[in-house]
């Protein structure tokens, strides 16, 4: 076996998803710890907290005590490598999360055993089944009471429209909780709660006909039996291959805050968890899929973070290795500009701590300095003209004018906004009419969140105006003669984006009805992606 395929095999990327609350921060603290990258987890707690978790590195993360941007972690677990992304549960950054779920090969959906599915999980489903992405569900809190067992996995599948594999089952919950039994390997692991920011290993109890359980528990090792005997002949049993093609999901218990039921879920991962997948790209004359044991370099960018360093106001491009081997210094082609660029200085990850890479492999997220000239979608090559396809902007929803305090500070607005808005903070537009800064997004947190970063990271203090857009459309026309007609007869309401691409902001939607129907040549796009052209 060739380096190349030996590293693929060890690689393991995914996301963890959840509605806000489910615990997922936590959680991705303890596989941190599990993994040996931490010596002792923080919590994410109300703003007088001491430690913060790890994955949430902005300030603003740490005071509210919520994610609203994606990190990546890269950390070792038994003999893989593990780059694990942890997106924002809050709906209002929708966007940041799908295209983090385009960068990774599977993912874990953790559910509040007493909440069950809520409506946040219910849209990130729908966008795994999109991608057909194998999906591992953690049932969390179960040191807290909650809905019995059998009722969350019906409402799993009912509501999800997902098969549901218990691996492992609580024993008890809350006040009653005792452990959990592993269906598979058929051991008990019972349950202590302690320190839950210091790793803490279970007692295991082999076999459930051990009668080391009837002198632990009495009549309660009968009803264990009688119960898991019950369950066998009601639930699905694990089948790998349907959980690799999102028919099937294979569903832990535990509790994230107490450090119980992680390592059978690392171990599922290791065993089960796919390693990275073949990607579809478009190139001029045809669609193919790039498969990670190719010997040439391919990736896309899938996000832009501005100011992880606030010290020196970078920008840092998230690449997703889809082929070939990352080497310092090697050149590659941006295929959006037609150029080659020198990569000297690529980044892993540790949340916002990051150190330079000598070699990374398919399925590892890089960081890339970015000076302007890398846009989230972006293809990098070693010489191919290919588009991975799949990354779009979404029309926002929302829109505000954003209002400055200080006139004299104006150039620093525009360079805030317009690299805030290369990450996906919001989505920047110029109107052609007027020198205004509009913003649009796709829950209002977005808002707040831009003019708490334009003060923190770039000294400039603004405000909001309401504006009368009711949606934008990105627009397109075949004809050029036609195309330039249409864009003196709407200039008023035309825009251009972050990054130069022209929009039609509507007043309402009877507006923009009229126009389609009066400019049928025109397209009127919900959603735009990068062209390889």
């Amino acid at each position: 076996m060739s380096t190349l395929e030996n590293e693929i095999t060890t690689r393991r990327t995914f996301a963890i998803i959840s509605h806000p609350d489910a615990g997922k921060t936590t959680l991705t603290e303890k596989f941190l710890l599990y993994g040996g990258a931490i010596q002792m987890a923080g919590t994410v707690k109300g703003r007088k907290a001491s430690r913060h978790a790890t994955s949430d590195w902005m300030a603003l993360e740490r005071e509210r005590g919520i994610s609203v941007t994606t990190s990546v972690m890269q950390f070792p677990y038994q003999h893989c490598l593990f780059n694990l992304l942890d997106t924002p549960g809050h709906e209002d950054f929708s966007e940041d999360t799908y295209r983090t779920l385009t960068a990774v090969d599977s993912a874990l959906m953790v559910i509040d055993v007493a909440k069950g599915v809520e409506a946040r999980t219910i849209k990130l489903m729908e966008v795994c089944r999109l991608r057909t992405t194998p999906i591992v569900t953690f049932i969390n809190k179960l040191d807290r009471e909650g809905q019995a067992p059998v009722d969350l996995l019906d409402e799993i599948e009912r509501v999800l429209l997902i098969r549901c594999a218990p691996v492992t089952w609580p024993i008890g919950m809350g006040g009653r909780f005792k452990g959990i039994y592993h269906l598979v390997d058929d051991t008990i692991h019972l349950y202590k709660a302690g320190k839950g920011s210091e790793r803490q290993e279970a007692r295991i109890i082999q076999g459930l006909d051990n009668p080391e359980l009837d002198s632990l528990w009495g009549t309660l090792a009968t009803e264990l039996r009688d119960e898991i005997e019950l369950i066998k002949g009601a639930s699905h049993t694990f089948d790998k291959q349907a959980y690799l093609k999102g028919e099937l999901t294979p569903v832990f218990f535990g509790s994230a805050i107490h450090n119980f039921g992680i390592q059978s879920l690392l171990d599922a991962f290791v065993s089960d968890a796919p390693g990275p997948q073949p990607r579809e790209a478009k190139t001029d004359t045809a669609v193919r899929d790039v498969r990670p044991e190719e010997s040439a370099l391919t990736g896309f960018v899938f996000k832009i973070q501005a100011n992880m360093d606030p010290a020196h106001r970078d920008r840092i491009a998230f690449f997703r290795i889809c082929s070939g081997i990352y080497r310092k210094g090697m050149k590659l082609f941006q295929v959006r500009l037609k150029r080659e660029v020198g990569i000297s200085h690529a980044l892993t990850f540790f949340a916002a701590n990051r150190e330079q890479v000598e070699e990374a492999y398919p399925g590892d997220i890089i960081g890339l300095h970015n000076h302007g000239t890398i846009q989230t979608g972006d293809t990098f090559t070693e010489g191919e003209v290919l588009q991975f396809t799949g990354i779009p902007y979404f029309a926002p929803e929302l829109f505000r004018r954003v209002k400055l305090l200080d006139p004299l500070k104006r150039k620093a607005l525009q360079k805030g906004l317009e690299q805030l808005s290369e990450e996906g903070a919001t989505q920047i537009f110029r109107p052609l009419r007027n020198q205004d800064f509009i913003l649009g997004a796709v829950g209002i947190l977005q808002f707040e969140v831009v003019a708490y970063r334009l003060k923190a990271e770039y000294f400039v203090e603004c405000t909001y105006d309401s504006i009368n857009v009711y949606t934008a459309r990105w627009v397109s026309c075949d004809d050029p003669k036609h195309f330039k007609e249409f864009q003196e007869k709407a200039h008023d309401q035309l825009a251009l984006d972050g990054s130069g691409q022209l929009a039609y902001l509507a007043p309402t939607r009877v507006n923009l009805n009229l126009m389609m129907e009066r400019w049928p040549k025109i397209q009127f796009l919900e959603t735009r992606e990068h062209s390889i052209h």
